[in-house]
């Protein structure tokens, strides 16, 4: 019987860990106090794209544009379409210009939500 109660100790010590591990692994963490070293490993900010406007589909609210890279979502050159998160968007720029704008994934549907002319 003694040897049935270290094993069901031991079980026992095992499966809380298991259960409270997860609980920890979804924590929220303050990166405040990270330095950059600390955030090396994390996914880029957000940022501004480069991009040229090839399309505007004013009634869908759409766009499509000759990009480059959009590092913080680890996608490289190339020609897409996007939604736009405001339609008033597409009426500040013309097809053929040269643009800078934030995209985003919402929800897996690929979203312009800011665009200003090129710098």
């Amino acid at each position: 019987m003694n040897k049935f109660h270290a094993n069901l100790a031991a079980v026992a010590v095992a499966l809380s860990s298991w259960t409270v591990m997860p609980a920890f692994a979804q924590m929220p963490m303050d990166h405040s106090k990270m330095g950059m070293a600390g955030m090396a490993g994390m996914a880029a900010m957000p940022g501004m794209t480069d991009g040229e406007v090839k399309k505007i589909d004013k009634d869908a609210g759409k766009i499509t544009i000759k990009h480059g890279e959009i590092k913080h979502m680890d996608m490289p050159g190339m020609t897409m379409v996007f939604v736009v998160k405001d339609k008033a968007l597409l009426d500040a720029v013309p097809v053929g210009a040269k643009i800078q704008f934030m995209a985003t994934n919402e929800n897996g549907q690929m979203m312009v939500t800011d665009i200003q002319p090129a710098k």
